[in-house]
């Protein structure tokens, strides 16, 4: 079976962290798929909030999801503290990339649950249609100085 490779870009733009709660566990006593991707949205709300937008507005624009990828590399677990990691990638007049690396530490051992990435597309829901990015959004996610290695 061929399998979903996700390569993660240089361009580290914010972290966060998040806990699992009970109600992200699913029958396998583990994080579900659907809470996974519940929990990657709520690290990309964090970003936006961060830089003052959101995603019904980035500077006259909204955004709305074209894709979603993920890599599952592990469990994890109630009471788990994620640590979620974005970076930006393809970016077009239109739309651009957010790749998310999430990990947990166990036992002083860091741990690679996935891999994430979604294509963000600009929105006009006035006119229901897709539109540029907007500038000022456009140099957020261009300007290198906004861009780390770590936190």
């Amino acid at each position: 079976m061929a399998r979903v490779k996700l390569d993660i870009p240089k361009n580290k733009i914010f972290a966060t962290n998040i806990t699992i709660r009970i109600s992200d566990i699913n029958y396998g006593n583990h994080v579900g798929n659907d809470a996974l991707v519940s929990i990657v949205h709520e690290a990309r709300m964090q970003w936006l909030a961060y830089n003052n937008y959101t995603e019904l507005n980035i500077g006259g624009a909204a955004l709305i999801m074209a894709d979603l990828a993920v890599v599952y590399k592990a469990e994890c677990f109630y009471g788990d503290i994620l640590n979620i990691a974005i970076y930006i990638g393809e970016i077009t007049k239109i739309s651009f990339e957010i790749f998310y690396e999430i990990f947990t530490s166990r036992n002083d051992k860091k741990i690679l649950i996935a891999k994430v990435k979604t294509g963000m597309v600009c929105f006009d829901y006035k006119a229901r249609k897709v539109t540029n990015i907007p500038e000022t959004f456009g140099l957020l996610i261009n300007d290198k100085s906004h861009w780390f290695q770590s936190l």
